[in-house]
């Protein structure tokens, strides 16, 4: 049984990111979607908040945990005994900043990563975008799943 770990904010969640997760859970037998606690950032949504958007916008796959966490990755994923981390990338940019999160990753545990390219359809959107628009009063419905449009128009209101 192979264990991947898809970490993130997702602040909001992002059709590119629920891309992601489903591309993972097809590949692998298990898919640990850790959401990243860091209080030093201010977020829109809570903790609690963005793991019941990732599972309201992930529903009916079998194969997902969702988890939260704080402290080194490695460390957590070697608490979740994953065999890979799995990061999306939208662009060239990406690959140069989590290339060097991989190799540090790989140093300290010894952990691999796999960089699985975003689809075209999301590759421009990312959550600081989708909060921009969002808080400026642009329609975001086609970026985010159903729950987190609904979420977000309340947050917003």
């Amino acid at each position: 049984m192979t264990t991947a770990m898809c970490p993130g904010s997702f602040d909001p969640p992002t059709n590119g990111h629920i891309d992601i997760i489903e591309r993972c859970a097809a590949v692998y037998d298990r898919v640990v979607v850790a959401v990243v606690s860091n209080p030093s950032k201010n977020s829109m949504f809570s903790l609690a908040e963005r793991i019941e958007l990732l599972g309201a916008s992930l529903d009916g796959l079998d194969n997902i945990d969702l988890v939260s966490f704080d402290g080194l990755l490695v460390d957590f994923a070697a608490e979740q005994q994953v065999d890979v981390v799995v990061k999306g990338l939208r662009a060239g940019s990406d690959f140069d900043y989590e290339l060097q999160m991989s190799q540090m990753n790989s140093h300290l545990r010894g952990i691999e990563t796999v960089f699985m390219p975003t689809s075209p359809d999301w590759s421009f959107v990312s959550s600081s975008l989708v909060r921009e628009v969002a808080r400026l009063g642009g329609s975001v419905g086609d970026l985010v799943p159903p729950p987190v449009a609904a979420a977000l128009e309340e947050k917003l209101a």
